[in-house]
């Protein structure tokens, strides 16, 4: 389905979506087109537009804007992926439509022309620190200006891309085309490569943003989003595994909304169980109140990456008849919601390998050791050692970046919060919770299949000792089909 940019409802589920091939339409443009207006009856000094950037804020300067792009676009290390890459343009296109930037509207239909043929800027990954990802977006101004190549699908190797031309959509403009041979329906082979002509005053207001880092945000809050429920799923075997207790997620001992949604949801997907202990370990005991702080962390997070995608990060704001000169580009509080919430995917990551534990051990399951076939045999032992080898991933990924500092451009930014750091944190934290998860539930779908009790999911079951790398591969893919 294609995404609408529209600069007010982008949500991060819509942000992956695009970023994996959906296509996107533009929305009205009104807004970006009245700031453009009104910068241009702009008079004095205007930062970045009549005067330098940084340090040279107080120097006069007139047409120095690509000489700006083209000292910018100095990224360092490793493209990032394509979908990432292809994400960065859908957030800050919808900055953009919010107004506020004082950029040529002109621009942004040949933009969404480049992402509907899967185009994408050669995005280094490091090189911006929290106050806008200015590599990042000078490196995509170079591209529309020809100066740099786009990538085209054909072209990207990053691993965890998914490549292929994504749909056209209409509201993409004709100022560049909208397709490539080979492409998607309705595109035409020879069409021009994605070019606009940006003007000195586009060039600051097009890299002043934050978008590559947001797109960042957007896509671990979702995946971990899927992550996360899946969880919920995964404890639910465990729990009918080993019998445990559903008082703890009885209504009557439930304390705010996010505990009683996990303890309700779970409750539904267990069913009923035959308890052999008076109370069971944390990892089932403490399901509801551990889980439920973790989902609560996810939200005040994405509510943070939504509301600043649909906002403009604009320095200066153009507004109210005048350039406003403010500091809303910086994230702190993105950063700060991401530490939060990369701390609390720990928790609920040390639960599952708990769980894993006593899905080992016969005092809890009433079975061999391991789940093994027979006395004396691993069973899935060393899918332990895969959970907390994980974890310790996790782990280090879960360091807070805000606690850093730095003073750049003369001591003129006194101050930086790491927010891209904190999204690629998060985005990366994804793999090693999904990992800890599928260990859990190749262990607990075992243990249902070895006391004889139903489970439906197609994982491998035999019993005898062997490779259990298909098994987790298998299981990492069935877990969004998990969810509730």
């Amino acid at each position: 389905m294609t995404v609408v940019l529209d600069g007010a409802h982008l949500t991060c589920e819509q942000v992956d979506r695009a970023a994996h091939g959906s296509g996107i339409a533009l929305g009205s443009t009104g807004r970006a087109e009245a700031a453009w207006r009104m910068a241009g009856l702009l008079n004095g000094p205007v930062y970045g537009r009549t005067t330098g950037v940084g340090a040279n804020k107080d120097v006069a300067a007139e047409d120095t804007g690509l000489d700006l792009l083209r000292s910018h676009a100095g990224g360092a290390g490793p493209a990032i992926e394509a979908f990432r890459a292809r994400a960065t343009l859908v957030v800050r296109l919808n900055q953009l439509l919010a107004g506020g930037s004082g950029v040529d509207p002109a621009l942004l239909p040949v933009l969404a022309a480049a992402v509907n043929r899967g185009l994408t800027p050669p995005i280094r990954t490091y090189g911006a620190i929290g106050t806008g990802d200015l590599t990042a977006l000078a490196t995509t101004a170079l591209c529309l200006l020809g100066e740099l190549p786009w990538t085209s699908p054909s072209e990207d190797v990053q691993t965890g891309a998914r490549t292929g031309n994504p749909p056209s959509a209409s509201g993409a403009g004709s100022a560049a085309g909208s397709g490539a041979g080979g492409g998607p329906p309705g595109t035409r082979a020879g069409d021009p490569v994605p070019r606009f002509a940006l003007a000195s005053v586009d060039a600051l207001p097009f890299i002043n943003s934050g978008a590559a880092t947001l797109a960042d945000a957007a896509l671990a809050c979702h995946r971990l989003g899927v992550l996360l429920s899946a969880a919920t799923a995964v404890a639910a075997r465990s729990f009918r595994a080993i019998e445990a207790s559903l008082e703890p997620l009885s209504p009557v001992v439930q304390r705010g909304p996010e505990q009683t949604e996990v303890a309700t949801g779970l409750r539904a997907l267990v069913g009923s169980t035959s308890p052999r202990r008076v109370q069971d370990p944390y990892g089932y005991r403490a399901f509801p109140q551990v889980h439920g702080a973790v989902l609560d962390a996810l939200g005040r997070a994405e509510r943070t990456v939504v509301e600043e995608m649909n906002a403009a990060p604009e320095n200066p704001l153009i507004a109210d008849g005048r350039a406003w000169h403010n500091g809303n580009f910086h994230s702190a509080r993105v950063a700060l919601a991401l530490d939060a919430l990369r701390a609390a995917l720990v928790q609920t990551a040390t639960l599952s390998a708990a769980r894993l534990a006593t899905l080992n051990d016969p005092a809890h399951t009433g079975l061999l050791p391991f789940l093994a076939e027979r006395p004396g045999l691993s069973g899935v032992m060393i899918l332990e050692y895969v959970a907390h080898s994980a974890l310790a991933e996790l782990r280090h990924l879960a360091a807070p970046v805000t606690l850093g500092g730095a003073v750049l451009s003369l001591g003129t930014e006194d101050h930086a919060s790491f927010t891209p750091q904190a999204a690629r944190s998060a985005l990366a934290a994804a793999e090693p919770l999904e990992i800890v998860l599928a260990c859990e539930l190749v262990a607990s779908v075992r243990a249902l299949r070895r006391r004889g009790l139903p489970c439906d999911l197609p994982l491998d079951p035999a019993m005898k000792d062997r490779p259990l790398d298909a098994d987790l591969d298998a299981a990492r893919g069935l877990l969004p089909g998990l969810v509730p």
